[in-house]
C-alpha cells in the first residue's frame, strides 16, 4: 500500500478493489455461516435467517458534488441507492438507517430539502426509515454534507442473485441508456451547461419485480461507481465466463456522448444511478425485453451475450466486427460522484 490515499481509490475502479481487498484481507470472520460478505463482495451481504429466506444488508457513503442537480440530489441519491443495492440481490427493500455529518455553518432549509428528498424515495418505495445518527464538524473540516446509510431487506432463495451465477448463453440486458448520472455530475464540476441532460436517479424496484415474476433473471447488478465496464467485469470474474458485448448496441444519449467526446472519458465507466445490469436465460431474454418496453423503459436493450471462452474478461465488439478487451475503469474519472 502507497503511503497515502488519494482520490482514485474512490473511483469505483481497480484501485477501490484493491485498497478494499488489502484493508480486509486479515479478516478472519468474512461472512456469517450460509451466508455472503468479503468474499464475494456483492451489491449486498446476505444473513440466512431460515431455511429458505436470507436478510440483505448493504451500506454506503454518498458525497457527490455538487449536492444538487438535475434530476436529483444527495438526499434523492442516498435513498435511491440503498434502495438499488437491496433489489438487485433480488430482495424486497424493508428499512434504512442513516448518519448525516454536515458542516458547520450548513444551510438549514437545504439540509430539510435534501432530508424531504430521501423520505419521499422510502416513502414511494414503502421503505420505513428506522434509525440513524446526526453529527456537526466544524467549519472547513468536511464540504458540506455527507449521507451514510445501512439497508436492509428480504430475499427468498429462489429469487436469490449473486454475480457469480451468470452463466454461459445468458443474454446481457441494459434496462436503459448509460452514463446520465456520471455525465452530468461531470460537467456541472467543470462548469458547463446543462440544460439538456438530467441524472438518471431513481430506483430500479419496479424492474426487478417484473423480472423475476418472469424468470429467467441470474444475476443483476446497477452500474454505479465504475459504470457498466465495472459491472460486466465483476460479472464476468466472478462468474468466470467471457461476456460479450456489442458497442453498438449500448444505448447512450447523443448528450452523454458529446460530452463524453468533447472532456476524453469513456462513457462506459461513467456511473448510472437507475439502471440495471441483467444476466438472463436466453430463452426468456426477449420476454423480459419486451415487458420493459412495456413499463415504458424504452431504451432497455439486449447488448451482449455469455460464453464460456477466456474466464473472468469482457470483450467488446465493434462496430465494424473487431473484437477487444473491455477494461474494468482505471484512474481517477469523476470525483465525488455519489
Amino acid at each position: 500500500m502507497s503511503d497515502t490515499i488519494s482520490l482514485v481509490h474512490g473511483a469505483g475502479g481497480i484501485e477501490t478493489l484493491k485498497i478494499i481487498l488489502e484493508l480486509t484481507k486479515d479478516v478472519k470472520l468474512r461472512k456469517v455461516i450460509g451466508g455472503t460478505g468479503l468474499d464475494e463482495l456483492d451489491d449486498s451481504a446476505l444473513i440466512p435467517i431460515s431455511e429458505n429466506k436470507f436478510l440483505a444488508i448493504t451500506v454506503d457513503s454518498y458525497t457527490v458534488n455538487p449536492i444538487f442537480f438535475p434530476g436529483g440530489d444527495i438526499g434523492k441519491l442516498a435513498a435511491t441507492g440503498t434502495i438499488n443495492d437491496i433489489a438487485v440481490m433480488g430482495a424486497t427493500p424493508l428499512a434504512v438507517l442513516d448518519s448525516i455529518v454536515v458542516e458547520e455553518g450548513f444551510d438549514k432549509d437545504l439540509l430539510l430539502k435534501i432530508m424531504n428528498s430521501f423520505k419521499k424515495v422510502l416513502e414511494k418505495e414503502n421503505v420505513a426509515l428506522i434509525g440513524g445518527d446526526f453529527k456537526v464538524m466544524p467549519k472547513g473540516s468536511l464540504d458540506k454534507i455527507i449521507i451514510s446509510t445501512v439497508g436492509v431487506g428480504i430475499v427468498d432463495k429462489k429469487n436469490l442473485l449473486l454475480d457469480s451465477n451468470v452463466k454461459p448463453d445468458d443474454q446481457i440486458i441494459i434496462s436503459g441508456s448509460i452514463g446520465e448520472h456520471g455525465a452530468i455530475i461531470l460537467a456541472l464540476q467543470l462548469g458547463l451547461d446543462v440544460s439538456n441532460l438530467k441524472s438518471d436517479c431513481e430506483t430500479v424496484t419496479d424492474i426487478m419485480k417484473t423480472v423475476l415474476k418472469i424468470g429467467g433473471v441470474h444475476a443483476a447488478k446497477d452500474p454505479t461507481r465504475g459504470g457498466l465496464a465495472m459491472a460486466l467485469n465483476e460479472f464476468a470474474k466472478k462468474s468466470n465466463v467471457t461476456i460479450i458485448v456489442d458497442e453498438d448496441k449500448i444505448p447512450i444519449k447523443e448528450e452523454v456522448r458529446s460530452y463524453c467526446e468533447m472532456l476524453g472519458v469513456d462513457p462506459l465507466a461513467l456511473a448510472c444511478e437507475g439502471r440495471v445490469v441483467l444476466a438472463v436465460k436466453k430463452s426468456k431474454a426477449h420476454e423480459i425485453l419486451k415487458e420493459l418496453h412495456d413499463m415504458g423503459y424504452e431504451d432497455a436493450c439486449i447488448i451482449g451475450e455469455v460464453k464460456k471462452l477466456e474466464p473472468g474478461i469482457v470483450l467488446m465488439k465493434s462496430k465494424v466486427g473487431g473484437l477487444r478487451i473491455l477494461e474494468p475503469p482505471l484512474g481517477e474519472i469523476i470525483p465525488r460522484i455519489c
